[in-house]
């Protein structure tokens, strides 16, 4: 019979107790308790299964649980005889930094506390028992009033664990997911710096000079940098997605996936499955899938990008949107299915992701839109150099993704851009010129934030012209930008799919210099001029398309003003 299929269910026991589907992760107990690292950060993409595991972990270990050992009969941990006797032996503190997204340092700041006190809440048994003395309750009373001061918040857990370790008389386990979530929001929201502060301290007295810890395991997106909330913790062992250790212990591997079809009854669908969800890379295990796709899909039963919906790309589409020209031409190799070539530093420091491209990139790959297909042996570089990471876009699902993400960056002038699309088809030069105008005054100060050099900003509202076109365009043309033909390289270059219908199109952008031009009418006149002295139309024609089929464009820009000729 099979079993129903529950989507965005994150609690151990609901699973286990309801019947529902479930792919058995907990011989990952195992592999982390017997690897005998003190304090563990693993980062994993979003909806790999991170809170399910840290909720499966909390339920075999925790003392809460003890009488709860049917949770676990028929998955591999149980048939281990010596991890049955250890199964809720453990006091245990789960805490999630999830919802930790506020716009300011204070609200931030808050909710952490109020995170705080819900855990003092719970444990609130503790200030009827012996083992706190006076001052330990005042304490207590402290995290559970409604306004906890700094040096209290980030003393807390440390507290705590003492707490516990009086009561029970064992090491406490300490669990914390989603560590990153308000690194990630003080970046974007401006409050970096005053949130680094607090959360050093606070790791520093829960995970490094805290005597009554067994064990603590970290989970996020990110490796946030060492140097800016991890400087004191010698003892933290670090596990990325380019990592052997724990590969398969989150996201589905392929057998896994394959025999899920078969048990929904679903056997032919591997291949197509594979084309759209396949595609992530943990350490050297290849083929892993994202979980949160797969159990929507076995739900379904249809195609969609299930993933890459599922939470704000704000910090990414930031990103790419406001990076400079040489990242938009990278990003736009990707989603045209090419591979692009970087450094990466696994370690994110986010203050450096607006001046450093690889940054970027490195940021990419943890968030699981990017994998690495090569890498340079760091023994066999130079000294001082950062080994080359060859990247590609994920799965078939993480490109849509993007795309739509495009059609997000023109949706105020959707209807002027259609319209521009349009015009250019038929051409008609005079409703080309009325529309893109239009389309640059709503979008041009959009793509392009804050002081920029002279002619830069043109130049980035071309990348996001092309990347729009890519996506409207690329069932009826083959699109490339930047490419070889005759005696140089092309601004963008449409080859009609059906040369007997449509004509070929070449378009040529230039920026206007007061320099060398009186008027866009010059400028117009150059990017004509290169065309054709540079031959631009010359791989077309060996392709067999008549000179009188292509169709020959320049574009002038000066600030919001666009002319075509």
């Amino acid at each position: 019979m099979m079993r129903t299929v529950g989507i965005g269910i994150q609690s151990f026991d609901k699973i286990r107790d309801n019947n529902y589907f479930y792919v058995d992760k907990t011989s990952f107990i195992k592999e982390w308790w017997e690897s005998g690292d003190d304090v563990t950060l693993i980062t994993r993409p979003r909806r790999f299964g991170k809170t399910l595991n840290m909720s499966m972990l909390e339920h075999f270990f925790s003392v809460d649980y003890a009488e709860r050992s049917n949770l676990f009969e028929g998955l591999s941990i149980w048939r281990q005889e010596t991890y049955r006797s250890i199964q809720g032996t453990y006091p245990v503190i789960n805490i999630s930094f999830a919802n930790v997204k506020e716009k300011d340092y204070e609200s931030a700041k808050k909710r952490i506390g109020q995170i705080l006190t819900n855990l003092f809440v719970k444990y609130s048994f503790l200030k009827e028992s012996d083992v706190l003395t006076d001052a330990d309750k005042a304490f207590f009373d402290r995290i559970l009033s409604l306004d906890i001061c700094e040096t209290d918040a980030t003393f807390a857990l440390h507290q705590l664990s003492n707490y516990l370790y009086r009561y029970y008389g064992k090491k406490v386990i300490i669990l914390l997911d989603e560590y990153d979530t308000p690194m990630q929001e003080a970046y974007v929201n401006g409050y970096w710096n005053e949130l680094v502060s607090f959360t050093r301290s606070m790791f520093n007295s829960t995970f490094k000079t805290n005597p009554w810890l067994e064990r603590a395991l970290m989970t996020g997106i990110t490796r946030v940098s060492k140097e800016s909330i991890f400087s004191d913790l010698n003892n933290l062992e670090v596990v990325t997605t380019t990592s052997d250790k724990y590969a398969t212990a989150f996201g589905f591997t392929e057998d896994e996936v394959f025999e899920s079809l078969e048990k929904c009854g679903l056997p032919g669908e591997q291949e197509k499955v594979k084309y759209w969800y396949d595609g992530f890379i943990f350490g050297t295990h290849q083929d892993i899938y994202n979980p949160w796709s797969i159990l929507n899909f076995l739900d379904k039963g249809q195609y969609r990008t299930y993933w890459a919906n599922t939470s704000s790309n704000s910090l990414v589409g930031k990103l790419l949107r406001e990076g400079n020209r040489r990242i938009k031409e990278k990003f736009e190799a990707l989603i045209q299915g090419e591979v692009i070539r970087s450094p990466i530093d696994e370690q994110i420091v986010y203050n450096q992701l607006d001046q450093d491209d690889s940054a970027i990139w490195s940021l990419l790959l943890a968030s699981g839109y990017l994998k690495v297909l090569s890498y340079e042996r760091e023994d066999l570089m130079e000294y001082g150099q950062a080994p080359q990471y060859e990247l590609t876009l994920t799965n078939y699902e993480v490109k849509r993704m993007f795309y739509s993400m495009v059609r997000g960056w023109f949706q105020d002038a959707q209807l002027d851009y259609n319209d521009f699309v349009k015009a250019m088809l038929q051409d008609d030069l005079d409703a080309m010129n009325e529309y893109m105008n239009r389309v640059a005054l709503k979008t041009f100060s959009y793509f392009d934030t804050g002081n920029r050099p002279s002619g830069a900003e043109p130049e980035r509202f071309y990348h996001g012209f092309v990347l729009g076109m890519i996506v409207d365009l690329q069932s009826r043309y083959v699109i490339t930008s930047n490419g070889e033909s005759g005696f140089g390289r092309y601004d963008i270059m449409l080859e009609p799919r059906n040369p007997q219908e449509d004509d070929a199109i070449i378009l040529e952008f230039k920026v206007f210099n007061r320099r060398r031009e009186n008027s866009l009418e010059d400028t117009v006149n150059s990017a004509l001029d290169q065309i054709e002295k540079m031959r631009y139309a010359e791989k077309l024609v060996e392709r067999g398309i008549p000179k009188e089929r292509i169709r020959r464009y320049g574009f002038a820009f000066r600030g919001k003003e666009v002319l075509i000729g």
